[in-house]
């Protein structure tokens, strides 16, 4: 037998401190990238730790007991956290998703999500303050976390079938623990709840049909997501992706459905309602395989030790970790920070095929676990 060895770059040290403008020029809320997107949602990453060894993020024989993860000490703050979040408020970002790894098992993560909860939005308007979580700890922090202030929470879960379930998370993890947290969340009120299920052929893709009864005529909306080429350690094969087109298709043969415009502008899934009247959910589909929405991408990604990284393919992050404790002020982080974004020019999904889509030389993306999905 062939043992399987994965090379994996450090990718938390790859990094260098943006570049400070010599003119500071002041947020206006409306920053726009090189192909005009504007910045409008953070995606912040707690920890880099997950009690879950998933083989599309945090395959066992990479991430096993030896693995080395991130010391307490390089974590940015809650207080960092909030201070760079306030900038990116004020350079236009609307909602802030809580992720990880796992994000609640940062300890004390309530306190984060009421620090910023107070945090003003644009135009007075409350920051769309999220978390996604595997759901594993969710059934006794859902109540707390909806006191803190925490708007929705969005669950991975791969399989409503425990043996499916247990193999997905190889961390014989059962499937009723998860559930026991959705039904938790929803009477603390923390939704309209997304559920994501991470769809590989030949996996769990007969657990489409099963998901889709399960959540059908709750007030949860179940994406679909097409198994992606993030990071270096999960072994993508293209022949491992089932298309968006054909869930939409096995689910359509038992469900009629009809479709829905995007939620909001950037949205990344396709969704649709139940036709039947009366009947409550809806599904959707994220395809950043066969269907690329880099054009309308708004996202950006601080990883747990504050590495901004501004796609979810990225190889190399901007270290703002490196501004805020060498004694950079507000007004220079906001404008750091502005020219990198202006600077954008990603589109990875866009480019998959091409030669120069590939990372550097040397050089291998991001994982998801770092940065969140």
């Amino acid at each position: 037998m062939t043992e399987k060895v994965i090379a994996v770059a450090d990718h938390r040290y790859r990094a260098s401190a943006p570049l400070i403008p010599a003119r500071l020029i002041a947020p206006t809320g409306e920053l726009l990238d090189s192909l005009h997107r504007p910045l409008r949602d953070l995606r912040i990453s707690v920890t880099d730790r997950c009690n879950f060894r998933c083989s599309y993020c945090m395959p066992r024989d990479v991430f096993d007991r030896d693995y080395t993860f991130l010391p307490h000490s390089s974590l940015l703050t809650f207080e960092e956290i909030v201070r760079v979040a306030s900038l990116f408020v004020a350079h236009g970002v609307r909602k802030i998703r809580l992720t990880g790894g796992e994000p609640l098992l940062r300890r004390d993560l309530e306190r984060l999500v009421a620090m910023l909860a107070a945090l003003p939005g644009a135009d007075g308007e409350r920051l769309d303050l999220t978390l996604t979580t595997n759901g594993s700890i969710l059934e006794r922090k859902a109540a707390a976390l909806k006191a803190a202030g925490l708007g929705r929470v969005t669950v991975s879960l791969d399989a409503v079938d425990d043996a499916i379930f247990r193999r997905m998370n190889d961390a014989d993890f059962p499937v009723a623990d998860v559930l026991r947290g959705i039904d938790a969340a929803e009477r603390a009120g923390l939704g309209p709840i997304k559920v994501n299920m991470v769809v590989k052929r030949g996996t769990n893709d007969e657990q489409i049909l099963p998901m889709a009864r399960h959540f059908r005529g709750r007030d949860v909306a179940l994406r679909f997501i097409e198994y992606m080429d993030v990071g270096a350690t999960n072994g993508w094969r293209m022949d491992e992706v089932l298309p968006s087109a054909e869930v939409v298709e096995r689910i359509a043969k038992e469900f009629a459905l009809a479709p829905l415009p995007p939620s909001a502008p950037g949205e990344t899934a396709e969704r649709w309602r139940y036709a039947e009247a009366g009947v409550a959910g809806e599904i959707g589909t994220i395809s950043s395989v066969t269907k690329a929405f880099c054009s309308d991408c708004n996202r950006a990604r601080l990883s747990t030790e504050g590495k901004l990284f501004l796609c979810l393919f990225a190889s190399r992050g901007h270290d703002l970790r490196a501004l805020v404790r060498g004694g950079a002020s507000d007004a220079e982080i906001a404008a750091a920070i502005g020219l990198v974004w202006q600077q954008r020019g990603d589109r990875y999904s866009e480019l998959r095929s091409a030669v120069h889509a590939a990372a550097p030389a040397g050089e291998r993306r991001v994982e998801m676990h770092y940065i969140g999905g």
